[in-house]
C-alpha cells in the first residue's frame, strides 16, 4: 500500500502486538491519540465534546479509540491505559453526544412489531450497497467495501457478546445458541472473523486487524462505536438487544447480494465463502433472536421494550447513513474511503 494514511507512527513503546496508532482527524482524536503515546496534559473536556459534530470524522476517531481499548488496544500502549479515568471521563463525554444525537435523530420510539415488520420488508426497488454491488459493482467496489466493513467485521460478535451476563434464561441461551456459530461452532477456521480475514486476503487485501483503520471514514465507524457503546453498559442491554436483531435480521438477504455480485465479478470463492455463512446462518438466527433472545428479555423485564426499539432504529439510522456515503461516492467516480487504495480507477 502506498497511501500516506496507512503509514506508521514513529513513536511506539510498550506492548507491540495490536495495530498501530492512526493520524487524528481533530481536536479531540488528536488529543486523545498524544495520550495514548505518553504525553501529559489535560484532555479535552464537555465543552469541547459537546460542540464536536457528533458522526464526525473526529468524534468518531476518538471514540473509536477509546472504545479499542477494551479489545485489542494499540502498539505501544500498555493496557492499563483500559482503565485510565481521565481516558474514560473524556470517552463518556463522546458517548453523550453521539447517543443524544441518535435519540434525537430516531425520535420517540414506535411499536416494536412494526419496526420489525419493516425490517422484514425488502422493497422492490432496493437501494444500499448490496443492491448497487449486485447492479454495478466492480472489483474495485468490492475492495473497498471490504476494506470499510474490516472495522467491524475482523471482531464480528464480540461487542454483543459483553451483553452476556446482564441477559438472563431465554434470552441468554439463545444469545449464546447464536453466537456459537458466529465464533465457529468451535472450530477456528470457521469463525466468521477468520472467514472475514480470508476474504480480504482473497481480495489482495491485508487481513490484519486494524490495519485499514486510517481509510474507514466516519459512517462506518459510527456503525462500529453503537456496537460498543451498547454493548459496554449493562443500562443499555435492551438497546443492544435490538442492534443485534436489527444485523441478523437483515444479514442473511444482503450476504446473498454481495455473494451474488461477487460471484458475477470472478471473485475467488475463498473470498465469496463468508457471505455464503451468512445467507445460511443468519436465516436461521433470525428466528432465534426475535423467539428466543428479543422475547425471552422482555419476558423478563417488559419495561425495556422502548430500548430494544431504539436499538433497532439507531442500527437502521446509521447502516442508511453508510450507505448512502458510500453509493454516493461510487455514483460521481469517487473512493469512499478516506485515501484511495492502489487498484484505484
Amino acid at each position: 500500500m502506498t497511501t500516506t494514511l496507512l503509514r506508521e507512527p514513529a513513536e511506539r513503546t510498550g506492548p507491540e502486538d495490536g495495530p498501530r496508532l492512526p493520524p487524528p482527524r481533530g481536536e479531540l482524536s488528536e488529543a486523545l491519540v498524544a495520550r495514548l503515546r505518553g504525553a501529559a496534559g489535560p484532555l479535552p473536556g464537555r465543552r469541547a465534546t459537546e460542540a464536536a459534530d457528533p458522526y464526525g470524522e473526529d468524534l468518531q476517531l476518538a471514540l473509536h479509540l477509546g472504545y479499542e481499548l477494551h479489545y485489542r488496544g494499540f502498539a505501544g500502549v500498555p493496557d492499563e491505559a483500559e482503565w485510565d479515568p481521565a481516558l474514560l471521563r473524556l470517552r463518556a463525554g463522546l458517548e453523550r453526544r453521539f447517543e443524544e444525537a441518535l435519540r434525537a435523530d430516531c425520535g420517540r420510539p414506535g411499536d416494536l412489531d412494526e419496526v420489525f415488520g419493516a425490517l422484514l420488508t425488502e422493497p422492490v426497488e432496493g437501494h444500499g450497497v448490496s443492491h448497487y454491488l449486485l447492479r454495478h459493482g466492480t472489483p474495485h467496489h468490492v475492495r473497498e467495501h471490504a476494506v470499510l466493513r474490516s472495522v467491524h467485521q475482523l471482531r464480528e460478535a464480540d461487542p454483543h457478546l459483553w451483553v452476556v451476563p446482564r441477559l438472563q434464561g431465554r434470552a441468554k441461551a439463545g444469545m449464546m445458541m447464536i453466537q456459537y456459530d458466529e465464533y465457529g461452532c468451535g472450530r477456528t477456521e470457521h469463525m466468521h472473523a477468520r472467514l472475514y480475514a480470508d476474504l480480504l486476503g482473497a481480495l489482495g487485501l491485508d487481513p490484519a486487524y486494524g490495519h485499514y483503520l486510517p481509510l474507514v471514514g466516519a459512517p462506518a465507524l459510527a456503525n462500529a462505536n453503537l456496537m460498543s457503546l451498547l454493548g459496554l453498559h449493562r443500562a443499555r442491554r435492551g438497546a443492544l438487544v435490538g442492534h443485534f436483531a436489527a444485523l441478523e435480521i437483515g444479514s442473511s438477504p444482503a450476504a446473498s447480494r454481495i455473494a451474488a455480485a461477487m460471484r458475477r465479478i470472478g471473485t475467488d470463492e475463498a473470498a465469496v465463502r463468508f457471505y455464503d455463512e451468512h445467507v445460511e446462518a443468519d436465516a436461521v438466527h433470525e428466528q432465534l433472536v426475535r423467539r428466543e433472545v428479543v422475547g425471552g428479555l422482555l419476558a423478563d423485564e417488559p419495561d425495556l421494550a422502548p430500548d430494544v426499539t431504539f436499538g433497532v432504529q439507531a442500527t437502521v439510522l446509521l447502516e442508511d447513513a453508510f450507505a448512502a456515503s458510500v453509493t454516493r461516492a461510487w455514483e460521481d467516480g469517487d473512493t469512499a474511503l478516506r485515501a484511495p487504495l492502489d487498484d484505484a480507477p
